[in-house]
C-alpha cells in the first residue's frame, strides 16, 4: 500500500496498461536518484543554474507520483537557485526532499518488485 507516493495520475495516463505503470515506476526509481545526487552536488558547490535545472527536472516526477509536499519543497530549491542562495534553510529543505524520495523509492521497489 502506497504511503509515500500516489500513482493516481500515472494510472490515469496508463488507461489500464499495467506495463506502462511499471515502466514509469522503473524510470522514477532509476533516474530521480541520479538527478538528486547532481542537485545535491550543485547546491553544495553553489552552482545555482545547475541546481535550478536539476530541481526543475525532478519536479514533474514528484507531481506525477503524488508527492505534493516534496514537490513544494523542490519549488523552494528552484527559488533558492534563482535568488542565488539567499535562503538559509535550503540544506534542511534538501534533506527533507532526499528523505521523502528515498522512502518513496524504497516503497515503489517493494510494491512493484523492482531491483
Amino acid at each position: 500500500m502506497a504511503i509515500n507516493y500516489n500513482l493516481a495520475k500515472v494510472f490515469a495516463l496508463a488507461d489500464g496498461d499495467t506495463d506502462f505503470v511499471l515502466k514509469i515506476a522503473r524510470i522514477f526509481v532509476e533516474d530521480v536518484p541520479k538527478d538528486l545526487k547532481e542537485l545535491e552536488k550543485a547546491i553544495k558547490q553553489k552552482k545555482y543554474e545547475e541546481a535550478f535545472l536539476f530541481a526543475h527536472k525532478i519536479k514533474p516526477s514528484l507531481e506525477l507520483f503524488g508527492m505534493l509536499i516534496t514537490h513544494d519543497d523542490i519549488i523552494l530549491i528552484e527559488s533558492w537557485a534563482q535568488l542565488k542562495g539567499k535562503r538559509k534553510e535550503i540544506a534542511a529543505t534538501f534533506d527533507s526532499i532526499k528523505i521523502q524520495i528515498g522512502k518513496a523509492i524504497k516503497e515503489i521497489k517493494k510494491d512493484y518488485s523492482i531491483q
